[in-house]
């Protein structure tokens, strides 16, 4: 309670020196002319729809949501691998998005351009038109197979705002975890 009135009195004392009042659901712009979410969008999810090694046929799942106080539409989702021993290729041309999530499908997003950088294991996918604020959205990726090697893979999801200069917000790590198959463990067992 006693922080509270603190930092109430203190963003009071801010208004009346700056003449500034805070607005939660306007963007944040710099001087030099940066765009800021002004609440940033959450990574709800990420899951798989097989997660045995070699699968193919999988899809990932990345949900994420944007509030109704972002302040700036959601132009932008970067996915990058971060960890996992088998760096993971993926079908980008059929990369989809929808509005909602995995078990609740709404209408399908546009994408304008999905791309990657297979120097960083970046996936960026742009959309059009960006993402209003209060929407929660569902990204599905396609890869080629599942990776070989089992274990924990990270993907660190970042959000970026609509504008020309803008800053990208680091939403967290979406964990997927692939085990070994015990068909695939002992292919000479199963006549492979």
């Amino acid at each position: 309670m006693r922080l509270a009135v603190v930092l109430g009195r203190a963003i009071a004392t801010t208004a009346i020196i700056t003449g500034y009042i805070p607005q939660p659901s306007q963007a944040i712009q710099l001087q030099d002319g940066t765009v800021y979410f002004a609440q940033p969008p959450r990574l709800v999810a990420a899951t798989t729809t097989y997660n045995e090694v070699y699968a193919w046929g999988a899809k990932y799942y990345f949900t994420i949501s944007v509030p109704e106080n972002a302040g700036e539409p959601l132009q932008k989702i970067t996915i990058n691998q971060r960890e996992g021993v088998d760096h993971i290729h993926f079908d980008l041309k059929n990369s989809f998005a929808f509005v909602g999530t995995r078990a609740n499908k709404g209408e399908k997003i546009k994408l304008k351009d999905v791309t990657s950088d297979r120097n960083t294991r970046t996936i960026s996918i742009n959309f059009e038109p960006p993402i209003s604020p209060g929407k929660t959205i569902t990204i599905g990726l396609k890869p080629w197979r599942n990776p070989a090697v089992a274990g924990v893979y990270l993907f660190g999801v970042t959000a970026v705002p609509l504008g020309e200069k803008t800053h990208n917000q680091f939403l967290g790590f979406g964990r997927l975890h692939f085990y070994q198959n015990r068909s695939n463990y002992f292919p000479f067992l199963y006549g492979w």
